[in-house]
C-alpha cells in the first residue's frame, strides 16, 4: 500500500510540474499590443479555421489555422525577430498554437481574449468581401 501511496505521489507531482510549464496567456495589455503591431514591432495571426476567419477577422490578423501549425505548415511564415500574438474565438487554441510555437523559438504570446472581445476592445474589423451578384 505504501508503495502505491509513492507511486500516486509521484504521478501527482509530475502532473503539477506539467500544468506549471504549460503555457498561459500573455500579461501584456491590449494597448501595449496595439501599440506594437503599429509600430511593426509585432504581427497577430488568427489560429481559428478557414470558415471563422471568413465569417470575421480583425483587419491586423493575419490567418495561421491551428490545423496547419499543427501539421508544420505554417510556422515557416512567421518572424522570428517580433513578439507574435494570437488570437482564437475564446483563448483556448491559442495556448496550443503557443505550445507548437515556443520551442521553436517564436515569441508567442497567446491572447486571453477571443476575436468578439477584440473587437469590443476596439481592434478593426476587417471589411466584410463584397457579396457575388
Amino acid at each position: 500500500m505504501r508503495r502505491l501511496t509513492s507511486g500516486l505521489v509521484f504521478v501527482l507531482l509530475l502532473t503539477i510540474g506539467s500544468l506549471s510549464a504549460q503555457a498561459q496567456h500573455t500579461k501584456d495589455s491590449l494597448e501595449t499590443i496595439k501599440k506594437r503591431l503599429q509600430e511593426k514591432k509585432a504581427v497577430l495571426i488568427d489560429v481559428r479555421e478557414q470558415g471563422e476567419w471568413d465569417a470575421g477577422h480583425l483587419k491586423a490578423a493575419q490567418l495561421v489555422p491551428l490545423t496547419k501549425l499543427r501539421a508544420g505548415v505554417m510556422e515557416k511564415t512567421l518572424p522570428k525577430d517580433k513578439f507574435i500574438y494570437c488570437h482564437c474565438r475564446s483563448g483556448g487554441r491559442v495556448l496550443i498554437a503557443t505550445s507548437i510555437l515556443k520551442p521553436l523559438g517564436y515569441d508567442i504570446r497567446p491572447l486571453k481574449q477571443g476575436y468578439q472581445q477584440l473587437l469590443k476592445a476596439g481592434f478593426e474589423k476587417a471589411a466584410d468581401p463584397p457579396k457575388p451578384k
